[in-house]
């Protein structure tokens, strides 16, 4: 090959990997402490590309999803909660703790599943808490381990309009 064709060859590689990487974020999150728990590797790959309106982004930790800016997170591996009395709720079949609001953002964690997922959602933000959960449960169902615990009392749903109200 001619040394002027290799060389566009090169420049034109080396455009492509500028413009290729420019385009992707990698956010940085720390993962969680049971984050190398194979079940969590089934849990990630089946994460999906968008939740609601946001795209989803890189991270650098295992186990872990981010969608937005991150305007929401996932963690798998976190240490699965005991019987609470913070609001349960079922969306997409999956139990959720919804744990004491935060000032900037709602934390959402499994119940009944070991290892245990976080989900982080950023407040202030024009999204559908419901369609975002949803998302993520309906995503993940099939690589969640089987529930060994289940909500007691639910929080009505438009899924399950008879349940009662809020622990766990």
């Amino acid at each position: 090959m001619p040394r002027s064709r290799r060389l566009a060859v090169v420049a034109g590689s080396l455009v492509l990997l500028a413009a290729l990487s420019g385009c992707s974020t990698t956010i940085h999150l720390e993962p969680a402490e049971d984050a190398n728990d194979p079940a969590c590797a089934e849990v990630s790959v089946l994460l999906p590309d968008a939740v609601g309106d946001l795209d989803r982004v890189w991270t650098d930790a295992q186990a872990t999803g981010a969608w937005g800016d991150p305007t929401v997170v996932l963690r798998c591996g976190v240490e699965p909660p005991a019987p609470s009395t913070e609001v349960c709720t079922t969306i997409g079949s999956v139990d959720w703790l919804v744990l004491d609001q935060e000032e900037d953002r709602q934390r959402l964690v499994t119940y009944g599943r070991e290892p245990a997922i976080e989900v982080i959602i950023r407040r202030g933000e024009e999204i559908d808490f419901r369609t975002v959960v949803e998302s993520l449960s309906t995503s993940i169902q099939s690589g969640l381990a089987p529930a060994t615990a289940r909500c007691t009392d639910r929080v009505p749903t438009e899924e399950n309009p008879d349940d009662g109200s809020t622990e766990g």
